[in-house]
């Protein structure tokens, strides 16, 4: 690993020191923050800086996850004394509204580069050779020591299915050109959970279908069923173990042919099947750059984000590690310390605290029930179901959902799962005592807030049952 200053060699022999592909949230990050040591640096983004997550990802989608909450805040106003009167709601007027704040924030992410004197091209860039980048806009070729792919993902979508073209993906879903009456959503990951409880919240006929027997196969098994559960209760139709067989475009609208042979008539069909690694037609083959072999095109990198080739890393969701904005982020900061700070620095994928924007909302960090049981032998599961206090006067019977998973030989807390309300700030903080190798026993010492809901936290002193070897036996 390389360190320091680039060599005044270097300087005479190469146009910058460092050539960022992608103006994502990583690409960004490392570039305005090479720039602002004093390196030589540029970056090309083809389409619009900031990315997926704030052109068309997290951001956007927390937006419409707010204005998704109205009817029910409306609703519940009525149990504390208010009295609302008739409400209606305007999806471009959302939609206008979402745009000028990305467009604000994308001009917060070109002005934050050109303060750190960063060359900004509005082009694709692809690779020539290992030090070379052409923009395919103008044809240009310049050249750079260091080079940072980092290009994120894209929507998958699912081209060998029959009617693929007629359906919309998390790329289309924010600014379609009217709100339809009826959404059949595809997947049974965040991205389908959370949009299946926008539209639906927004008054749409929601059905989402998973392959699947469970949402969020991959968090603990008390949330996914307890997420199953509410979907149910607020009316969205969940259809497991089924998939979309093809879609047929008809005067009537979308028709949608099921694996189980069922057809239904939908006006919207989303696919929320997974991202892929976006990394087409960027040249990596012309530089030696290796690629995974599972037909998923991720790049192959090292433990400090470094590709095969010496000068090239890659950050973020183009390597296909943890498809996450902040991790993002963070490996590009290791980045940084690695080559430019001579202090080599490997991005810690540990213990990552993340959160799904339903209704309601979750939040977890650590270990599944299932995945502790099988690294520890004991384990110690603390559990609680209750009504949030704000859902009694309101008259909702909606549980918030709080599970801690700890190992028993040490005490250590290896998991915490939650949700209900606000579940996605309580486990930011979790996260952070979680990280720091907190046990059950520094949970028990901590004074409880009341009256809220994060204080069943730290109140819930006896375990609600025990897993040894895997079985679970009475506490």
């Amino acid at each position: 690993m390389s360190g320091n200053k680039a060599s005044a060699d270097n300087k005479m022999q190469y146009d910058y020191d460092l050539f960022v592909i992608g103006g994502g949230s990583g690409g960004v990050r490392a570039g305005r923050l090479a720039g602002a040591m004093g390196k030589r640096v540029a970056l090309a983004e083809e389409y619009r800086m900031g990315g997926t997550c704030v052109i068309r990802g997290c951001v956007p989608k927390k937006l419409y996850v707010y204005a998704s909450e109205f009817p029910a805040h409306f609703e519940d106003a009525k149990g504390y004394g208010w009295t609302v009167g008739e409400t209606s709601f305007d999806w471009n007027a959302l939609v206008a509204a979402k745009e000028a704040e990305i467009t604000r924030l994308q001009g917060l992410y070109t002005k934050g580069l050109d303060g750190s004197n960063v060359q900004i091209y509005d082009s694709r860039a692809k690779l020539i050779d290992a030090h070379t980048i052409e923009l395919t806009k103008t044809g240009e070729r310049v050249t750079a020591e260091y080079i940072l792919i980092a290009t994120g993902g894209r929507a998958n979508r699912n081209e060998n299915m029959p009617g693929y073209e007629y359906c919309i993906t998390s790329d289309e879903v924010f600014d379609l050109p009217e709100l339809p009456k009826s959404i059949m959503i595809e997947g049974g990951g965040y991205i389908a959970v959370e949009f299946a409880n926008i539209f639906h919240h927004l008054g749409v006929k929601t059905t989402l279908i998973y392959r699947g027997a469970r949402l969020l196969s991959r968090f603990d098994k008390d949330v996914s069923d307890h997420l199953y559960e509410s979907l149910l209760e607020s009316g969205v139709r969940v259809l497991t173990k089924n998939s979309i067989k093809k879609v047929e475009k008809t005067q009537a609208g979308l028709n949608v042919t099921l694996v189980n042979g069922d057809v239904e008539t939908v006006d919207q069909v989303m696919l929320a099947i997974g991202r892929l690694p976006n990394s087409a037609d960027l040249g990596l083959s012309d530089a030696g750059v290796a690629i995974d072999k599972s037909g998923r095109g991720a790049i192959l990198v090292d433990e400090y984000s470094r590709t095969n080739i010496d000068n090239i890393y890659a950050v973020g969701d183009v390597t296909d590690r943890v498809q996450l904005t902040p991790v993002a982020i963070h490996e590009s900061m290791c980045f940084l310390e690695t080559v430019f700070k001579n202090n080599p620095t490997s991005p810690d994928h540990e213990l990552i605290p993340t959160a799904v924007f339903s209704n309601p909302q979750i939040g977890t960090v650590g270990l599944s029930e299932d995945d502790a049981a099988r690294k520890y032998k004991n384990l110690e599961i603390y559990r609680a179901m209750f009504r949030p206090m704000k859902n009694t006067l309101a008259g909702r019977s909606d549980k918030t959902l709080m599970k801690i998973v700890v190992d028993a030989d040490t005490r250590k807390v290896v998991g915490v799962h939650i949700m209900g309300p606000e579940s996605g700030e309580m486990i930011q903080l979790v996260g952070i005592a979680v990280k720091m190798g907190a046990t059950k026993d520094d949970f028990d010492r901590t004074m409880a807030i009341h009256p809220t809901a994060a204080e069943e936290l730290v109140t819930m002193y006896k375990p609600t049952y025990l897993v040894r070897d895997g079985k679970r036996v009475e506490a």
